[in-house]
């Protein structure tokens, strides 16, 4: 497999619904741990609404289905993680505009603009306990990948395997933003809800490229 088309974008999506649905308790647990619980239940709804917009549309254009994506979380998971969510869909979208396959570049440019996109929203930059301590990590080892003409499969592999070397790091940071401030020190030890969710993401990007 060397590009995505769209109905690949879609499956991908459809397996981070799944990822997202089947996680949903624990990301309710962490979720408590450090904010109001509702991560979960939230999101869960959000990917869902997602998956079944984008199977019943006929639409192949990469970057018109990211931005579709977005704007359905947004309206339909309205919390702080969903509006961050959404903005990044809807960003990464046009970066790719009017292609109908990505290859390990372009996704790097889609991950890249996802990532800037929360950042900017959520005034976060990495070491600050959030989503962005798994996304900045797994861009800059796609970066590297793409310079080191690695397949597509085992970039997002790669690109997985930081991510969740990242949300465990978390764990030995104080949350800085939103809710799981309020905690302070007291949020050390704990997995950040956020990162957990970027973890589950890369995981749809690598297991789907991966599969024999």
């Amino acid at each position: 497999m060397t590009a995505l088309n769209g109905n690949d974008m879609i499956a991908i999506i459809g397996a981070m619904k799944e990822n997202i649905v089947s996680s949903r308790e624990r990301l309710i647990q962490l979720d408590s741990a450090i904010g109001d619980g509702d991560l979960g239940i939230t999101l869960s709804r959000g990917f869902t609404e997602i998956h079944k917009t984008l199977s019943e549309s006929p639409e192949q254009e990469v970057g018109k289905i990211l931005i579709r994506a977005g704007m359905v979380l947004a309206k339909t998971a309205p919390s702080t993680m969903g509006t961050l969510l959404a903005g990044g869909f809807m960003k990464a979208g046009k970066t790719v505009k009017d292609k109908q396959e990505v290859d390990l570049e372009d996704i790097l440019n889609i991950l890249n603009e996802f990532t800037t996109a929360i950042s900017d929203r959520g005034k976060a930059e990495p070491g600050d306990k959030t989503i962005l301590d798994v996304l900045v990590p797994a861009v800059h080892v796609l970066h590297s990948a793409v310079s080191e003409g690695k397949t597509l499969p085992e970039g997002l592999s790669d690109a997985y395997h930081a991510a969740v070397k990242g949300a465990e790091s978390t764990k030995g940071m104080i949350a800085k933003h939103g809710r799981p401030s309020y905690y302070g020190e007291n949020s050390v030890g704990k997995e950040d809800p956020g990162a957990a969710v970027g973890v589950l993401i890369m995981k749809a990007f690598a297991e789907y490229t991966n599969v024999e």
